[in-house]
């Protein structure tokens, strides 16, 4: 076998074994893609919305991280705009050996009010996941004559490991306010066993994040239910899952209709030690249609090393701001509208 097989299939390897121990995908634009982190969020923020993101991770490597994920939730009208489904549809790639992970999630979410100006919103998700890893796309030296001609098939064997299913359950709770929110959330209860030989368990993910609003500017646009508003937002969050664990800060700024942010996160491994990286976020607004774009950079060796991560989002959302008003008004025990730091990223 050549050189570059061996290393790609030390890398899947890698993946797989990490993937069977601990770590889920996280994205920088986390508010963006909130319900991957929390079922609670489903139909929190707008009626319904559909965002579309994917993330490129560690590019400086042959055959980087990649995530395509499709997030959509809906408010359901009756009885009381209490309930909220939603979905959550993610395919992860890694390799050039073809390490592959897909991951198909039902949520659902009850909100509530719990006084005038604070509310509630509980959820919980199950989920369906296959993983598998492929060798079609390698080749190896018994197909390469001495000039370099490629010769055909190779006698190796390519069996590899058949693919791995497991199903995952969840849980979150988000308390929230107009302008603040606090969300806690744990993910794979049941601890799914997704080793391709032996039994390998994906620990229980927790999960902690918060956020305020301060509004510098807000008014009312000219268009019917528009509000143009100037605000700065700062953030919190932690991630523990297995041995690892992850702390983040970021603040956004707002000035309709552009979104400016940045966010430290620390990673933090037995095996990789401790890693700091800065991620840039920019996202603009087209009436319902939100475009963000994020960059992470390394600031330790080994992160600046792979490359960071570029991400790209793109958000579909629809909000009824004068029902809104309307209800309020009404005092009718409906939980107040929530507005986040990607309000419009």
């Amino acid at each position: 076998m050549t050189t570059g097989p061996r290393l790609s299939l030390l890398g899947v390897a890698m993946l797989a074994a990490g993937a069977a121990q601990a770590q889920d995908v996280y994205f920088s634009q986390a508010y963006a893609n909130r319900q991957a982190d929390n079922p609670a969020w489903a139909g929190l923020v707008d009626d319904y919305s559909a965002t579309l993101s994917y993330r490129d991770q560690f590019p400086q490597l042959a055959g980087s991280f990649q995530t395509v994920q499709l997030a959509a939730d809906w408010r359901l009208p009756r009885p009381g705009l209490h309930h909220a489904l939603g979905i959550l549809i993610s395919q992860d790639r890694a390799g050039t050996v073809g390490y592959t992970r897909f991951g198909a999630t039902a949520q659902y979410a009850y909100h509530t009010r719990l006084t005038r100006t604070l509310a509630l919103s509980g959820g919980a998700q199950l989920g369906y996941g296959r993983q598998r890893v492929g060798y079609d796309n390698l080749t190896f030296g018994d197909q390469y004559s001495a000039d370099g001609t490629y010769t055909g098939a190779s006698a190796e064997s390519l069996a590899g490991f058949p693919p791995v299913n497991y199903v995952t359950v969840g849980v979150g709770g988000v308390l929230y306010a107009e302008q603040a929110w606090l969300s806690v959330s744990g993910q794979h209860l049941n601890r799914p066993d997704l080793g391709f030989r032996t039994q390998a368990g994906l620990p229980l993910r927790l999960a902690v994040s918060g956020g305020y609003k301060l509004f510098l500017q807000k008014a009312a646009g000219a268009g019917k239910g528009e509000v143009h508003e100037i605000s700065f937002t700062p953030t919190l969050g932690y991630t523990r899952q297995g041995g690892s664990q992850r702390s983040e800060a970021g603040a956004y700024f707002l000035a309709d209709p552009v979104t400016l942010g940045a966010l430290y996160r620390n990673l933090s491994s037995p095996d990789l030690g401790t890693q700091h990286v800065v991620a840039v976020v920019a996202g603009i607004a087209f009436g319902d249609l939100r475009i963000g774009y994020s960059y992470d950079v390394g600031v330790s060796q080994l992160a600046s090393d792979l490359g960071g991560a570029h991400e790209i989002t793109l958000t579909l959302r629809a909000f009824d701001r004068v029902e809104s008003a309307f209800r309020r008004l009404k005092r009718r025990n409906y939980p107040p509208p929530l507005v986040l730091a990607s309000d419009s990223s």
